[in-house]
């Protein structure tokens, strides 16, 4: 079934082949087409957008958008394009990152990684920081398809109890997108992530292996992060018929937007509690290092506290057994799979990284 802005397309082209737009006609506006088709502004801007790329027409600013002077042959032209008609290649391609933030634990070598396989297609990046706020998110990923100049987004999306409505409808319009770090159960786009079931799972077996036989998994609420999700899914598979499962997962200290000294002192007092009417607990498995750090600060290292991604420690080593994303691989990953959409190449909706498990010591277990 065609997409919202591939029937605009086929429509325009339709009206360019049986004459009724010449070469040098206006072109209805985005405005007009999205009243004509019932569509938003943003699909229709998509549309015109890919009549540019197939050579089509042509955009004046602040006149609108015109039949080219001298069309290309029509023959066999269709939409989605399926890259027959490939972009110029002086006219280089610019792609937007959306993230929540960078930091050194996590986040800082997949920016490099986007940075560097961008500059190595011949690509602009451009870097938008939603500080982990969805209404930030939604305006970063309008405001830069609304631009025309965007040609596809990478996203890593930010927490949430429900789903990036803006982002939603990016995907549904067939506009070029890849999430990273998580994906979006049920809805069809490219996402590139750990298989956070299978770490998790890894990293509860070698505390069990160890002896722990009471183990505590800590997050954030999970509901709608499918990361979190998927760990605590790994974490409770890994159990089967030995030892104890225990969650606390109603902390939000470290959750955008509340890492604030108060937020801090009162999950450190959950944790405190829980401790109190779980005394058998041997071992906490942090759904994050700075969660980590929290619990560690909670019990006075008086349990064994494992984690996702730590940072590196060339003297020392990262202080907690820990599952290490492969961040490097994953943004190298999202760029391939974002130019395979807009060559019109079919792409898998998930991409699965490896990852590894690192003891306290900074060696590979």
């Amino acid at each position: 079934m065609a997409l919202l802005y591939e029937r605009i397309s086929t429509h325009v082209l339709e009206q360019i082949r049986r004459g009724a737009l010449r070469p040098g006609d206006r072109v209805p506006s985005e405005m007009e087409l999205a009243a004509q088709f019932g569509v938003s502004r943003i699909t229709s801007k998509r549309a015109l957008e890919v009549l540019r790329e197939a050579g089509l027409v042509e955009r004046i600013r602040g006149k609108g958008s015109f039949v080219v002077r001298h069309l290309p042959d029509l023959t066999g032209v269709t939409f989605p394009l399926r890259g027959r008609l490939p972009r110029p290649k002086h006219v280089a391609r610019t792609i937007a990152f959306v993230v929540p933030d960078v930091a050194e634990v996590y986040g800082l070598d997949l920016l490099f990684a986007i940075e560097e396989r961008c500059a190595e297609q011949g690509a602009n990046l451009i870097v938008r920081r939603t500080r982990g706020r969805q209404a930030e998110e939604e305006k970063a990923v309008d405001s830069l398809v609304a631009t025309g100049d965007v040609d596809g987004l990478i996203v890593f999306p930010v927490y949430g109890d429900f789903y990036n409505a803006s982002l939603l409808r990016q995907v549904l319009d067939g506009y070029p997108v890849v999430l990273v770090d998580r994906h979006l159960s049920g809805i069809p786009v490219a996402a590139v992530h750990t298989d956070n079931v299978a770490a998790s799972r890894a990293l509860t077996s070698r505390l069990l292996d160890r002896g722990h036989e009471h183990i505590a998994f800590v997050s954030p609420p999970p509901v709608n992060t499918s990361s979190i999700e998927d760990r605590l899914e790994g974490f409770r598979s890994a159990f089967g018929d030995r030892g104890q499962a225990y969650e606390l997962t109603d902390l939000r200290s470290t959750l955008p937007g509340s890492t604030t000294s108060e937020s801090v002192a009162a999950d450190i007092e959950v944790i405190r509690a829980f401790r109190e009417r779980e005394p058998s607990v041997t071992a906490y498995i942090a759904c994050e290092y700075n969660l980590a750090r929290m619990v560690d600060r909670a019990l006075d290292r008086q349990a064994l506290v494992a984690c996702f991604d730590s940072p590196g420690d060339s003297i020392g080593g990262p202080p907690y057994l820990h599952v290490r994303q492969n961040q490097r691989e994953m943004g190298r990953r999202a760029v391939d799979l974002l130019f395979a959409q807009l060559h019109g190449e079919p792409v898998p909706n998930l991409s699965i990284v490896p990852f590894e498990l690192i003891d306290a010591s900074g060696n590979g277990v």
